[in-house]
């Protein structure tokens, strides 16, 4: 045991570096004011009461909105993809995941300038519009180019866990709904879905938290007038050098996380059969 203790000693201060001081330095930092030395500072809830401040309260409202949106056309069409890859055989399900995951192998930098290239103004896309006769569409600086972008990068975070999740199911389950009658809607609504929902849910949780956090997409895709949470806490430590506003943004966002992380938890639990 004593053994075992030594081998975990350098991961446990690891951990304490790289994760739990700075946790305590960002929630320190959000309810103190002064210089970012920390050696003279005041104690104070400041910083959160100017979240309600309109503007902010906005970037705020725009990120769950295009959140919610991000992560419900990544589940439309996540879903049908991962049902159709566990339909194959386990060796072609490898490769067909593969293809899935390659994109992610590239810099998220890199793929984003690859969608500047497509949707800007002389972009290919206009310039096939133009071949085929057709007038050119403005697509950049807009929400269709920041969404696209958002759905482009998350998507594998969906499609990997509910993929998981088909996978693992028992189908003998299904092939006893079919044999007491049920149809092809039933058996999917009932069993199916049901079956793959802690997938789906972990697939819903991913993508929505990064998708409101992210903010080199948006900066992008959307232009600098284009600001959602990820912009507006990296603004508040890069440019302005407000450490304890942006402290305090990162303390709301990591609250609403842990709240969604719990909802999804109940509403698995209770699909599961109230199992906790």
């Amino acid at each position: 045991m004593k053994h075992y203790k030594g081998l975990t000693t350098p991961y446990i201060i690891w951990s304490f570096l790289l994760i739990a001081l700075p946790l305590v330095l960002i929630v320190l930092y959000s309810v103190t004011t002064g210089d970012n030395s920390l050696i003279t500072i005041h104690f104070t809830l400041h910083n959160f009461k100017r979240i309600l401040d309109p503007v902010y309260l906005n970037v705020f409202l725009k990120s769950l909105q295009m959140g919610l949106l991000t992560t419900g056309i990544c589940l439309f069409l996540a879903y049908p993809m991962a049902y159709f890859i566990s339909k194959f055989s386990e060796g072609v399900q490898d490769i067909l995941i593969l293809l899935v995951t390659i994109p992610m192998w590239i810099n998220t930098l890199l793929r984003t300038y690859a969608w500047i290239s497509l949707l800007s103004d002389n972009g290919i896309i206009n310039a096939l519009l133009k071949f085929l006769g057709l007038n050119p569409v403005n697509m950049m600086y807009t929400n269709f180019s920041v969404i696209m972008g958002l759905v482009c990068d998350l998507l594998p975070f969906m499609v990997i866990p509910i993929h998981t999740s088909l996978v693992k199911m028992d189908y003998s389950l299904v092939e006893a709904a079919k044999d007491l009658g049920a149809g092809r809607v039933k058996t999917f609504t009932k069993v199916i879905f049901k079956l793959s929902l802690p997938g789906v849910i972990s697939g819903i949780t991913m993508v929505f938290l990064l998708s409101i956090s992210t903010f080199v997409i948006p900066v992008l895709l959307g232009g600098h007038q284009f600001v959602l949470i990820g912009n507006l806490i990296e603004n508040q430590f890069i440019s302005v050098g407000d450490w304890n506003f942006g402290s305090a943004i990162s303390v709301l966002l990591a609250i609403v996380i842990l709240a969604m992380m719990g909802i999804m938890k109940k509403i698995d639990a209770e699909d599961a059969g109230g199992e906790k």
